[in-house]
């Protein structure tokens, strides 16, 4: 009964993968690198992944800067986005369990939806500030996913629209609203680099740590780990190399000109509604001030 069930949840899991699609997994996918080529790839980035999460957690414990006071308000426009967020996923979860894909849960814009649910329904905390960073860091994932899209994987009905609403709103949508909050949503300068390399190391330390192996064991593409994608511009034996160099700049360059971006059309923005306000009161008073004195 006991290996009917652990059958019966990995067929779940994983038992709808289909290995015939390019890309999508299965033995030839397993073997488009060597075992050589791999472990040594592995041994690598893992060493490298886990001493930058050493030295940069050392270094944000020494100095997080991280905010102190908290907003303690729920607004309705949060709860909204909670709730469409919650939606979406919800749905997209459902197209996993309809297809027997839930190992693919394990890919990183998932794991970003999740954390900003998180954010979404949980008080504004030191922890939301830490999680927030990170997301904040790992934001390029959801802009590749738009413009490298690999879709031919999803043969549901709606299931790319899903795919696209879902990475649009934790691109577009959260990110930008939560910045507009403030708080605990804030990032560090634009010169203050220990979250990037935290956010670096937790990145190779994981593709090439559980999600590799989850891969290799299931023999699932999990976000390319097994082999490159039919998108991928850097397709070859070392397109591994080349992913983990090009992630590497855009966690850095991206989170600072999106944010920098960001927050200059919140500025721009609230000087709109700020002048806006000024003018309805200067209105306000000369429409009183006729009225007096007629």
């Amino acid at each position: 009964m006991m290996g009917y069930r652990v059958r019966t949840l990995l067929d779940w899991a994983y038992g709808g993968v289909d290995h015939s699609i390019p890309g999508n997994g299965g033995q030839e996918c397993s073997d488009f690198l060597s075992n050589q080529q791999r472990v040594v790839e592995t041994i690598f980035f893992m060493a490298l992944g886990s001493s930058l999460l050493y030295f940069g957690y050392k270094a944000i414990v020494r100095d997080s800067k991280l905010p102190v006071n908290y907003d303690r308000t729920d607004p309705a426009v949060k709860r909204l986005l909670l709730v469409m967020l919650c939606i979406t996923f919800g749905i997209e979860a459902g197209f996993k369990f309809a297809t027997q894909e839930i190992v693919y849960f394990l890919n990183p814009c998932h794991l970003v939806t999740m954390a900003q649910i998180y954010l979404l329904a949980a008080p504004p905390s030191k922890s939301s500030s830490v999680v927030f960073r990170l997301c904040m860091h790992w934001g390029h994932g959801p802009l590749l996913a738009l413009v490298f899209p690999v879709l031919n994987t999803r043969m549901l009905p709606f299931e790319q629209e899903v795919y696209y609403i879902q990475h649009m709103m934790i691109y577009y949508v959260v990110p930008p609203y939560l910045l507009w909050l403030g708080g605990a949503y804030t990032i560090e300068s634009i010169s203050d680099l220990k979250w990037s390399v935290v956010s670096f190391g937790y990145q190779c330390f994981y593709h090439f740590g559980p999600l590799q192996l989850v891969a290799f064991l299931t023999q699932a593409n999990l976000n390319n780990m097994l082999c490159p994608a039919i998108s991928d511009p850097f397709y070859g034996p070392y397109y591994r190399c080349w992913a983990v160099l090009h992630q590497a700049g855009l966690i850095l360059l991206h989170n600072k000109t999106y944010t920098t971006v960001v927050h200059g059309i919140i500025s721009l923005f609230r000087g709109i509604i700020c002048l806006s306000r000024k003018r309805a009161k200067v209105h306000g008073r000369a429409e009183y001030s006729n009225g007096k004195l007629d």
